[in-house]
């Protein structure tokens, strides 16, 4: 099988996304309902199908994906979502988002997008919404706000949910110029402000 084909079906399901795959899908993708020993297994079930594909990617070998919209995509998995399920709470879970962020804003410009199904647009513009930039939090809010537009009626819960992720990551680093939650991993001291942010219990997105 392909090598992008085989993350994308492991990502996605088979197609096309329904009501009732829905939920299956988000316990995978976000943890929803999963308990604390089932992320654990999934993360370590993502690494060890593809660790090593994720470091080909991380090193560059896999430029070749960039070709087309939804090779582009599957590269953009491994740089993006993959990482933060294989390296949970360090730094090397964001490692690799400069990168997954450039192929999001190149591919935007491509419009290799409109190739894709709305759950694929979902995690296309995933590395907008991740990244601690002012101008790509501003491209993530409308890119959410036309997918959520056009997204099917009886999946619109799903994009209704991702639209305020998307504002919520927009707020934060509107307000501390990037996410506070990194600041341990990634060895930053918090200022003050971020300090009582965190102690309110802020949303960690998994991390």
């Amino acid at each position: 099988m392909d090598e992008s084909l085989e993350v994308r079906r492991f990502w996605f399901g088979p197609a096309p996304l329904t009501l009732e795959t829905l939920k299956e899908r988000q316990r995978l993708w976000f943890g929803v309902d999963a308990s604390p020993g089932e992320r654990r297994a999934t993360d370590e079930l993502i690494r060890s199908r593809f660790g090593e594909r994720m470091e080909r990617a991380a090193a560059g070998a896999l430029e070749s994906w960039e070709a087309g919209p939804h090779r582009r995509l599957g590269l953009i998995l491994l740089l993006d979502q993959f990482p933060r399920h294989v390296f949970r709470g360090t730094a090397r879970a964001f490692a690799t988002d400069g990168a997954a962020l450039s192929l999001a804003l190149s591919g935007l410009q491509a419009a290799a997008d409109v190739a894709l199904s709305p759950a694929e647009r979902l995690f296309f513009y995933m590395p907008l919404q991740h990244a601690e930039r002012p101008d790509a939090q501003d491209e993530s809010l409308g890119a959410y706000r036309r997918l959520l537009a056009e997204a099917p009626q009886g999946l619109r819960p799903l994009f209704v949910d991702a639209l305020h992720a998307a504002e919520l990551h927009h707020s934060i680093v509107a307000r501390f110029g990037r996410f506070p939650h990194r600041n341990l991993a990634l060895g930053r001291e918090s200022t003050p402000e971020e300090a009582a942010y965190l102690a309110r219990g802020s949303r960690r997105f998994g991390q």
